[in-house]
C-alpha cells in the first residue's frame, strides 16, 4: 500500500465520521450546545471542513472549495469569508447555524471529493515538499495531511460525542 493510499483511506474515514455524526438531526439538535461554552455540531462540522478546505487547498494551490463554490454564500454566515473558525469565541461560535444536514454535508462532501483529487495525484517525494514556513521545522506535505486527518477526525469524534449528550438528554 503506498502512502497515497492509506491518506485515501483516513480521508474516507472522516467523511463517514462526519456523516454518521449528523445524520437525522434537526437544525434544533444541529445548533444546540450543551453550554453557553461549548460547541454545536453544526460549528464542530463546519469547522472541521473550513480546516480540510483552508488547509489542502493552500498546500496543492487550489481555490477553496467555501469560496470557490459560493458554500460561503449558501451557508450566509456573519463571519469574514475566509474564517475557519480557529480560536473562536462562544459569541463567534454562536454565528455558525445551519437549518439543515444537506447544507452541511453538502459542503463537507465537495471539500472531500476535491480531497480526493488532490490526493490521488501525490507520489512519495511530494509529501516532503514543505508547504508552510511559518513553523519550526516548517511544515512538509506529509505532517499538512496528517495533521488535518487528526484534527478533523477528533472534530469529528466531538461532534458525535456532543450528539450522543443531546439524545441522552431528549430521552
Amino acid at each position: 500500500m503506498h502512502a497515497k493510499d492509506i491518506l485515501i483511506d483516513g480521508y474516507g474515514r472522516i467523511r463517514e465520521e462526519v456523516h454518521a455524526a449528523v445524520d437525522g438531526l434537526d437544525p434544533d439538535d444541529l445548533n444546540a450546545r450543551p453550554t453557553p461554552e461549548t460547541n454545536s455540531v453544526a460549528w464542530l462540522v463546519w469547522h472541521l471542513t473550513r480546516v480540510q478546505d483552508d488547509h489542502l487547498a493552500d498546500a496543492f494551490g487550489l481555490d477553496q472549495v467555501w469560496l470557490g463554490q459560493d458554500w460561503q454564500k449558501r451557508f450566509g454566515l456573519d463571519l469574514p469569508p475566509r474564517d475557519i473558525g480557529y480560536g473562536h469565541s462562544p459569541a463567534q461560535v454562536a454565528k455558525v447555524r445551519v437549518d439543515s444536514v444537506d447544507l452541511l454535508t453538502g459542503y463537507y462532501d465537495a471539500v472531500h471529493e476535491q480531497s480526493l483529487r488532490a490526493l490521488r495525484g501525490v507520489g512519495a517525494a511530494d509529501l516532503d515538499r514543505v508547504v508552510d514556513r511559518r513553523w519550526d521545522p516548517p511544515v512538509t506535505l506529509g505532517v499538512r495531511l496528517v495533521s488535518v486527518l487528526s484534527d478533523d477526525l477528533q472534530h469529528a469524534g466531538q461532534a458525535a460525542y456532543v450528539r450522543g449528550l443531546l439524545q441522552s438528554a431528549a430521552e
